[in-house]
């Protein structure tokens, strides 16, 4: 089984999201954060969780990059439990069991993410249209002979999908470009 977890290669997440997840904290697609808000309308670092971030389950911090890792039953069903507990605290679930059944659901979808080999890399753009919102994930593949290092030093963007294929890791924090 596999999950994934929050992972930090410089301090940038610190600057760009309010508050920035723990490094190597469980963490889901989080985009539920965002239902009862209008995509249009957020600003700031609002605006860059929404388009590139993924959510730290115990934090309920974003970061901009998660990594696949193996993980057992047990620490599957401790990260539902987890995400249910904050769905009540945070999000206001009525009640654990609905909370429960929210959170296996936004469990299995990270774990529909899973498919790459253990330590991959996966980034997220979301975007808003029509009162859809849609989200792309990429696979960010090391350079041959390399190891985890600084971001920009060592990936190359693997386009695993979707409509987005001018989809660049350096401009996640930036306003989009109107041409």
């Amino acid at each position: 089984m596999k999950l994934l977890r929050t992972i930090a290669l410089d301090p940038s997440d610190t600057f760009v999201f309010d508050p920035a997840a723990v490094s190597g904290e469980w963490a889901v697609s989080g985009a539920f954060r965002f239902c009862d808000q209008d995509p249009a309308t957020l600003s700031g670092k609002q605006r860059v969780a929404f388009r590139s971030g993924f959510l730290g389950v115990q934090s309920w911090g974003w970061s901009t990059l998660v990594q696949i890792v193996p993980a057992t039953q047990d620490d599957c069903r401790g990260v539902i439990e987890l995400l249910a507990g904050r769905l009540v605290d945070r999000f206001g679930a009525p009640d654990m069991a609905t909370a429960r059944a929210a959170a296996e659901e936004e469990v299995a979808f990270a774990q529909s993410l899973c498919t790459y080999p253990i330590s991959s890399l996966i980034a997220v753009h979301r975007s808003a249209s029509n009162g859809e919102v849609r989200e792309a994930f990429r696979r960010l593949q090391l350079r041959e002979g390399q190891g985890h290092g600084k971001a920009f030093s060592f990936m190359e963007v693997e386009d695993d999908a979707g409509p987005d294929s001018d989809f660049h890791l350096a401009d996640l924090g930036q306003e989009p470009r109107h041409r």
